[in-house]
């Protein structure tokens, strides 16, 4: 068994179609739940973020696999399978963890570098772990791909401005703008994306915050911290948008919600009632879009989409950083695989000692019926001997099988091993050991969201409640 990796990214499809993809979490554990009804599907992943949408799976056969996995998606997003397999890409096996890899350090980001997905990976990971999706491979996958990413930004200076969606998208409206110091700014959603925004604008020194989302136990949760660092702040539920959007220079919206929340009518009654101004910035975070499209073309309202945010020059790493990142991916990669590969011929060297085993009892057992009278000190001594001459006759190959196993193309070696010396399948299956279950969640690597001045608000990222 492999993983297959099917998905939709920002690299491979527009904005349009991603928002066609997008999931909450409900979608995710049905998508996870129908791929599994195949029999050719053992464990299941999704990984949904605002710039891509991923199904990782442990298939029997890859190309049912693939079959199984695009007809759940298509039924999802309501787009024909082949008009589907336009935007999607594929990997398997080794390459599948290399993308895995490579997600989770960031380096496959709209914002190279940025951290917000290691944490958007562990939450995948969770989830399908908590819906019993997941089993040892995908375990030990996941768990692999949190501690490289995480190492990738301890050791690499990748994310070493801070680079997210986020501040690219406020770094693009303070150059609109000219500076966000003494502004009043507009955060809707109050989920971690909108934590991290009001974190940011914090530190642009903004003079006041209006948080706006749909519960408003969350807003004022959100509007007390920011008030705890010095900052003006207030909150209110989704129908006073028109009228906090009166006095707004900057709005980040980052909500959860399937259709937009910002209509071209709020936008029009705020600035309508509003004072003077020269410019309105609104930053769209949300997959889908939480704006209405057609807000780009008021005069005066600048909007700053995830389109706009990929084509920014300040979301890329610097060259040497992300070079450096992708150097320990390709060797995190090839130690990962190489386990594994080590792994897969264990159960084979460990059916064969048993084997040995036997067959030296087997053989005692004999000796003590041709010569009933041996004594017990004699005895003890033959057995040694023999014990000790099956050891060295096996230590040498079932080392080297197991150093042969972990470069590529390995797997032949226990495929050899069991053919050479008659080794039972199902004996090999026998001391393989169970599938887990394991440690949910991940937990071991806690995200930092980077700086403690203004700590995220434990909720799921870009989502609102």
């Amino acid at each position: 068994m492999s993983v297959l990796l099917f998905g939709v990214s920002h690299r491979s499809a527009p904005v349009s179609v991603l928002e066609q993809l997008s999931t909450d979490e409900a979608e995710q554990a049905k998508i996870v739940d129908q791929v599994l009804q195949s029999s050719l599907v053992t464990e299941a992943m999704v990984l949904s973020t605002c710039n891509r949408v991923e199904v990782y799976a442990v298939v029997e056969a890859f190309h049912g696999g693939l079959s199984v996995i695009g007809q759940v998606l298509a039924e999802h997003s309501g787009m024909s399978l082949n008009d589907l397999t336009k935007y999607a890409y594929v990997r398997y096996a080794e390459a599948a963890v290399e993308h895995l890899f490579a997600v989770a350090s960031g380096l496959d980001s709209a914002v190279i570098g940025e951290q917000q997905v290691l944490g958007q990976v562990r939450r995948a990971y969770a989830a399908a772990e908590a819906n019993q999706a997941v089993g040892r491979t995908l375990h030990e996958l996941s768990q692999r791909a949190l501690s490289v990413g995480k190492r990738v930004h301890s050791e690499t200076g990748i994310d070493a401005a801070g680079a997210s969606v986020v501040s690219v998208a406020l770094g693009m409206a303070e150059s609109k703008l000219g500076s966000l110091a003494g502004r009043t700014a507009v955060v809707v959603g109050a989920g971690s994306m909108g934590s991290l925004a009001a974190k940011h604008l914090t530190r642009a020194g903004v003079e006041r915050i209006h948080i706006v989302n749909r519960t408003l136990p969350r807003a004022n949760r959100l509007a007390d911290i920011v008030r705890e660092h010095g900052v003006a702040a207030d909150a209110f539920p989704f129908d006073h948008l028109p009228p906090v959007l009166t006095d707004a220079d900057v709005v980040v919206c980052c909500t959860g919600a399937v259709r937009p929340v910002v209509s071209l009518a709020d936008v029009h009654r705020g600035l309508a009632h509003g004072q003077e101004r020269k410019q309105l910035v609104i930053c769209d975070l949300g997959m889908p879009r939480d704006v209405d499209p057609a807000v780009a073309g008021l005069p005066g309202v600048f909007v700053v989409d995830m389109d706009r945010i990929q084509r920014e020059p300040s979301a890329k790493a610097a060259a040497s950083d992300a070079e450096a990142a992708r150097t320990i991916v390709a060797a995190e990669v090839a130690n990962y695989l190489a386990g594994q590969r080590m792994a897969e011929v264990t159960p084979t060297v460990t059916a064969l000692r048993q084997r040995a085993a036997d067959v030296v009892e087997a053989e005692l057992l004999r000796l003590d019926n041709r010569l009933p009278g041996l004594d017990a000190t004699h005895r003890d001594e033959v057995a040694k001997t023999v014990r000790r001459v099956v050891d060295k006759l096996l230590h040498a190959p079932t080392v080297r099988v197991k150093q042969l196993a972990s470069a590529p193309g390995g797997d032949s070696y226990a495929e050899a091993l069991r053919e050479l010396f008659e080794l039972d399948q199902q004996a090999v299956d026998a001391v393989a050991g169970p599938e887990l279950p394991l440690v949910a969640g991940g937990g071991e690597l806690p995200l930092v969201a980077g700086g403690g001045e203004l700590p995220l608000v434990a909720t799921d990222f870009d989502k609102t409640e």
